[in-house]
């Protein structure tokens, strides 16, 4: 994949541009950089990873690419499976990290507390339910479409797919947590 990609997989999930958004498990930021791209200046993200280097390495690209944008970063080096003091959010992104999770589900019931009403996940993923030594655990879209109600997401909605040579295919995935007072 290549930062077309990047932005082909992500750009149809943006509700919030201007909003402050939270990548969890960011590594090397190549969909942290789609992410700046497809917010407006004045946007807040936070860029979690619990390694450190990757983190460092990910600031000096976008500060690289985007050296005169307005969009804030913060770099949160920590685990995102541990409670994290963050902002309600208008998005979180999850770009193949999930697949690092067996029990996914008391995660996504975390996330989606971390969502203000109206906020919505993007899902990166692997298509398809058998592992391997590099990914664990992947969820293909029709297996992420009946887990994510089971933790309180809503309107899921496949985004976009690419053919990838490692697992087949990639798709992106919305879900949101609905705002009950204006449904």
């Amino acid at each position: 994949m290549n930062h077309a990609d990047h932005l082909f997989l992500l750009k149809n999930g943006i509700r919030s541009p201007a909003g402050v958004w939270a990548e969890f498990g960011s590594g090397g930021g190549a969909f942290t950089r789609a992410l700046v791209e497809l917010t407006r200046p004045g946007a807040l993200i936070y860029s979690v990873d619990r390694d450190k280097q990757a983190l460092n390495r990910q600031a000096i690209l976008i500060r690289e690419r985007f050296h005169s944008r307005e969009t804030g970063i913060i770099y949160l080096h920590a685990d995102y499976t541990a409670p994290l003091e963050l902002p309600a959010l208008d998005g979180v992104l999850m770009a193949n990290s999930l697949h690092f999770q067996e029990n996914k589900l008391p995660l996504l019931k975390k996330i989606f507390d971390y969502l203000r009403p109206g906020g919505c996940m993007l899902l990166v993923e692997y298509n398809c339910d058998r592992g391997n030594n590099w990914v664990p655990f992947p969820l293909s879209f029709d297996t992420w479409h009946h887990l994510a109600p089971q933790a309180g997401f809503r309107d899921t909605r496949l985004l976009a797919k690419v053919p990838s040579s490692f697992m087949g295919e990639i798709y992106s995935a919305q879900s949101c947590k609905i705002d009950m007072q204006r449904a």
